[in-house]
């Protein structure tokens, strides 16, 4: 068996994830406290106390579900059910997950690089109008010609008819209304803080850039792939720019994992919340096996 290991991306967060993994396990706590003292502050309580306001905000929602994927990572691993793991991913903010237990930097590093990730991706919603939808039922060509038209962009291609659009808030609006007479089974607003994957972030892309330039990149200890191309990836100056142009570009998250089952991936396993991942896994082919774990009844049952 070759496993694939998917992480989870914004929008996936809820409160209380992790909580019964830290109450369960010494490794899981031990990550938890790690994980506060980095950050400076409570990032164990907001995310298994909340609010859900406070969970919510990029620059908390990020850092929490990097940390809960890799904690339920290193708990798989302890139990001794990764030895067949061969490739790594991650949706959006997971692929700086995917890139941590791929061993292209430490959790340290990895937890401060998605902290800055948010800081600036929160900053730069904060200082853009900008906003998202989802185009359900479309192909990919149709969506592309659609987003030029309405001047947006596409952010995420998660599976077969379901593709995220983004740009400035009232063009997003012109395209949910307008997407009623194109054939699209449905175009609906997202509850979003801002355009991700999108020109606006383009402050945090620029910011991004330069504090990845003082972070050592390694080459990875398993088969990793990118949102930017859906392809293979290991040289780390790659990976660092294509964790810098992920910030303004579009996620290929079909692609990615279509090119895991072509080189040969034939088990997925969703470490996240919610099990969203495995359902786009799901909708891409019916036939590939998937699991998720999120809990201590998955992780340590």
């Amino acid at each position: 068996m070759k496993i694939a290991l998917m992480f989870s991306g914004q929008g996936a967060q809820k409160v209380g994830m992790g909580k019964d993994l830290r109450e369960r396990s010494p490794l899981a706590r031990s990550l938890y406290e790690q994980a506060d003292a980095i950050l400076g502050y409570g990032l164990s309580d907001l995310s298994f106390e909340g609010p859900q306001e406070a969970l919510t905000e990029t620059k908390v929602c990020q850092p929490a579900l990097f940390v809960h994927g890799y904690v339920v990572y290193r708990l798989l691993q302890e139990k001794g059910a990764l030895t067949d793991a061969s490739f790594a991913m991650g949706l959006s903010l997971g692929e700086v997950t995917a890139m941590t237990v791929a061993d292209v930097f430490d959790f340290e590093t990895g937890l401060r690089v998605v902290a800055e990730r948010a800081r600036l991706m929160q900053e730069a919603c904060e200082t853009s109008d900008g906003s998202m939808a989802a185009v359900i039922g479309g192909e990919r060509d149709a969506v592309a010609a659609f987003c030029q038209e309405m001047d947006v962009q596409m952010a995420n291609l998660n599976c077969p008819g379901q593709i995220v659009i983004s740009g400035e808030s009232a063009k997003i609006a012109a395209a949910v209304e307008a997407g009623k007479d194109r054939g699209f089974r449905r175009v609906m607003q997202l509850e979003v803080a801002g355009a991700y994957h999108s020109r606006l972030m383009e402050p945090a892309r620029e910011g991004f850039a330069n504090y990845l330039a003082g972070i050592e990149f390694k080459r990875p200890s398993m088969t990793v792939f990118t949102n930017t191309t859906g392809k293979e990836v290991s040289d780390p100056d790659q990976i660092r720019a294509a964790l810098v142009k992920q910030v303004v570009s579009p996620v290929l998250w079909e692609d990615c994992l279509r090119s895991a089952a072509a080189a040969g991936a034939d088990m997925f396993y969703e470490l996240g919340v919610g099990g969203v991942l495995k359902g786009q896994v799901k909708r891409t082919d019916r036939n590939w096996a998937n699991a998720s774990f999120e809990t201590w009844d998955d992780v340590g049952g």
